[in-house]
Order: C-alpha cells, then structure tokens, then sequence
C-alpha cells in the first residue's frame, strides 16, 4: 500500500505534527505530554499531534516520553515500577496530570495521533486502548524497535500506518544496500531526524534525493529533531522545499507561520 491509501495519511502535505504537544510552544515549556499542551496545540489548528506511551506496572498506556517521572514531574521513580494509582498523582511542571493514551484520544477526536511505543511493555497496552477506541485509522506507530513495529502490523492488520525505524542511522552506519532494503519496508511513512551527530560532526540526514526515493516508491517523508534549538522559520522553509510530507515540530507557533507564509495553514494541511 501506498501512503495515500491510508486514513491517517490522506490529509494534503505538509502535515503539521505538535511534537509531544508542541513541547517549545511557550506556554506549553515544562508542560510536554500533557492534555493543556495538546489543547493549546488543537487551538491554533494542529490536528496531529506527537505522543510517546510508557506503561505502568498495572499495564495503563500512559502519554509520557521519559521512562521515570523525575525530570518533568513533581514525582520520581520509574514509570514501568509505579502502578497507574501512582502515576496519576504525579504532576507534570508541578500543575498537569499525566494522562492516559485513551484520554489523549478521547479529548481531540477529530485529531490523528502519531504514537512512539518506548518499551515492550507499553506495546500490549497500547494496541488495547487503539482497538478499544476504534481509533486504527487514525493513528500513525512508531518505535525504534523493527520488532514493536512488525508486532504492531501483525496485530492491528493493514489498516493501520506505521513508521519504519531509524532510516537516518542506517544509512549512515551502513551505506546503500540496507537502505534500499529499508526503502522497500511495508511502513509507509518515513520518520527522519533532520540531521545526525557522528564523532563531533553534524550531518545533514534529509537530502532531495532521499525525499524523490521515497515518493518514487509512494512513501511520506516525515522529519523530526534531535535538537529543538535547531528549529526555525528557515530551517522549516529548507525542508519544505525539499517536499518533505510532515514536519513534528516542538515550536508549534513558528511552523504555523511558516505554513501559513506559504499558503498551508496547519487545519488545511492536517486533516482540518
């Protein structure tokens, strides 16, 4: 299948993605992953939104990207340790809740979510609260692990997109061979960091030829970064000239002007 003949890539390009609810937008700093952060993201017309899923001891798919609590909340110890009456104690930047995946989807039912599974433990939570929210069109799920993924496409059958994993790294560390193997993966969308770090070096990953192979092979190309500082109006306007498919952007309010500069508001874009 090609990536048109999907429900949740059938939105015009670019796509618009709040990356964990537009983590640099700044009313949303200190306040990632959160059903404000999401709503503020819905308002100036995201309808796709980035999320990550952790699970708790007592199996909750939670929308949260680090494995402990420590670093965004006002509770420690590690997500997967804590049962879910824990969790929902904790408070993200001391005032949010951490909610639920089912809760994310439940909010913003007109949005599409673009789902990273970060531990095998989160995976069957996961694909329960998809299918209990009959939401396999409208979600997009990806890992850095090829198996989560192959046990995703397995479990949820053809219907659901998924994105193949660390494209970028592989061609890298591997050369041409395994990344035309890569090319042919059944994923058909390509999640793709802007650029990568190797031995003191930055290398640029996204390259017009790599945008044409995968458009000759009817995938999209949706690029994310490492680094947030490197996200501006010029950094987004050299990538959407290059005809990248997506952008997951942490400052949300900067790539809506852009969109907006080049006639491709975020709801016109993103499934509005």
């Amino acid at each position: 299948m090609r990536a048109a003949d999907y429900a949740y890539l059938s939105s015009p390009a670019p796509i618009a993605l709040a990356h964990r609810g537009g983590a640099r937008l700044p009313e949303n700093i200190g306040f990632e992953n959160t059903l404000a952060a999401f709503g503020r993201a819905v308002a100036m017309g995201y309808r796709y939104l980035e999320t990550d899923v952790h699970a708790t001891s007592d199996g909750r798919a939670v929308a949260f990207h680090d494995t402990v609590l420590d670093r965004v909340t006002d509770a420690r110890g590690r997500v997967a340790d804590l049962p879910w009456s824990v969790v929902r104690q904790a408070r993200v930047g001391g005032i949010e809740p951490v909610p639920l995946l089912g809760d994310l989807l439940e909010a913003f039912p007109d949005t599409f979510l673009n789902i990273d599974v970060k531990a095998d433990s989160a995976l069957a939570p996961t694909l329960e609260v998809v299918r209990r929210h009959d939401a396999t069109r409208r979600v997009c799920l990806g890992s850095f692990s090829p198996r989560r993924i192959r046990a995703v496409r397995r479990a949820l059958g053809p219907d659901v997109a998924t994105a193949a994993g660390q494209l970028g790294t592989a061609a890298l560390r591997f050369g041409p061979g395994p990344v035309t193997r890569l090319l042919h993966t059944p994923a058909p969308v390509f999640q793709i960091p802007a650029e990568h770090r190797v031995g003191g070096r930055t290398i640029t990953l996204v390259t017009p030829g790599l945008v044409r192979r995968a458009h000759r092979l009817g995938k999209h190309v949706h690029v994310w970064f490492h680094d947030w500082s490197r996200e501006d109006a010029q950094e987004y306007h050299r990538l959407l000239d290059l005809g990248v498919d997506g952008i997951v952007a942490d400052r949300i309010d900067v790539l809506r002007d852009v969109l907006v500069e080049r006639g491709h508001p975020p709801m016109a874009g993103s499934g509005g």
